[in-house]
């Protein structure tokens, strides 16, 4: 029997989807959903290829599988990574003014004071959710600052934002609760950029206001699906890659004795690399394609899966083990060519303090998985819940 590859099936995904993944690559590296009405790609040189390839591997109808969340009205809520050139172009030009690795690098210090703020009081109970005290509030507050959320509306925008990434066992699509979600969360940074018409302040939603190329502005309904996309897949990555990091580390004692000592660096990108936070991607061919023999047609869905890239070892030697050693400059975590994560360099920073604050603040730490959940999404991997106890120093 052939391998069978259903992203919806949670009960493999989330015990373990690397076995399903290695059998794609050797026996199915183009494997076809008749169900589902997509191709995948799941070795690492046709998942980059794809990812670099814009002109042919389109990202105008998005990134997501789901039929209600697939098309051209995909960019109301996934902003330019729902675009291709040369909209797409001129639209992370805009965004990137007001996103400069110069404005990420200076919110370290304030990055460092919200980790410190919810690290000490889950370290005052000994006793905590990795995921629900920390890793989940800690981006929410950080791009809630950035842009300039009220602190009094995060915890409401986070619930949102879960509500609209999280499906229930068995459905394919996106419930009313979460279409929902989708549209109040449209509401609340409608309100935002309204009010930053009125009074600038020094946040990113009013610099994208005063972003602009030879006079052509962002317009409103574009800077709305951009602070969209920001609370939905920048608090998502995040999240992920740290409790992922914290429960792989966890899972291999000696790799994270070298994360204790002083390798955080290689701890994020090493988890990056073995557990993607962003495991699957869609593109839309505008054109026929020649993959292994078989000619697509035009239209066709192909899901890209970095996830599975990620461990190809015609790529990484020993691409199965958890390595903090290891070089993990080819992995396909964040994408490749003109949709490259914006946000990379946001998720890698504060997942770096975060660790490091844990590693200078306790001994050592034990978790209970089988007490927490995963996150239910094709298109996220990660925990929703971790509870976590920690050895004082």
């Amino acid at each position: 029997m052939g391998v069978e590859f259903n992203p919806y099936d949670f009960v493999q995904a989330d015990a373990d989807p690397y076995p399903v993944y290695a059998r794609l690559r050797e026996e199915a590296p183009l494997y076809r959903s008749e169900e589902l009405d997509f191709w995948a790609l799941s070795r690492h040189a046709d998942v980059v290829s794809a990812f670099r390839d814009a002109t042919r591997f389109s990202s105008a109808n998005g990134p997501l599988l789901e039929q209600r969340a697939w098309g051209p009205q995909a960019r109301k809520a996934m902003s330019f990574i729902a675009m291709d050139p040369p909209e797409h172009t001129r639209m992370r030009r805009l965004v990137s003014r007001a996103f400069t690795p110069r404005r990420i690098a200076e919110l370290e210090t304030g990055i460092r004071a919200i980790a410190r703020r919810h690290l000490e009081a889950a370290l005052e109970r000994g006793e905590f959710d990795l995921v629900t005290d920390i890793a989940a509030p800690l981006p929410t507050d950080v791009i809630s600052e950035l842009v300039g959320v009220p602190e009094a509306d995060r915890p409401e925008l986070r619930r949102l934002a879960d509500a609209a990434l999280h499906r229930e066992p068995g459905t394919q699509e996106i419930s009313q609760e979460g279409a929902t979600a989708l549209l109040e969360l449209v509401g609340h940074f409608a309100e935002i950029v309204a009010d930053r018409h009125r009074h600038r302040r020094d946040d990113l939603a009013s610099a994208l206001l005063d972003a602009a190329v030879d006079e052509s502005s962002l317009t409103d309904e574009e800077i709305i699906a951009f602070l969209h996309l920001l609370v939905g897949a920048g608090n998502e990555t995040t999240a992920n890659l740290l409790g992922n990091a914290v429960y792989w580390a966890w899972r291999h004692p000696d790799q994270r004795a070298k994360a204790f000592d002083g390798r955080v660096a290689g701890w994020v990108e090493e988890t990056l690399r073995y557990d993607t936070p962003a495991p699957t991607q869609l593109r839309t061919l505008t054109e026929d394609v020649e993959l292994h023999g078989t000619r697509l047609t035009a239209g066709s869905r192909i899901m890209l899966l970095p996830g599975a890239a990620n461990r190809d070892p015609r790529v990484f030697e020993r691409a199965e083990e958890y390595d903090l050693d290891r070089d993990t400059a080819e992995m396909a975590s964040f994408g490749s060519g003109p949709h490259f994560c914006l946000g990379a360099a946001l998720a890698r920073l504060e997942a770096r303090i975060v660790l490091e604050e844990i590693v200078d603040r306790v001994a050592d730490y034990d978790l209970n998985p089988s007490a927490g959940r995963r996150r239910q999404s094709i298109h996220i991997r990660g925990f929703a819940s971790l509870p976590m106890t920690v050895t004082a120093p």
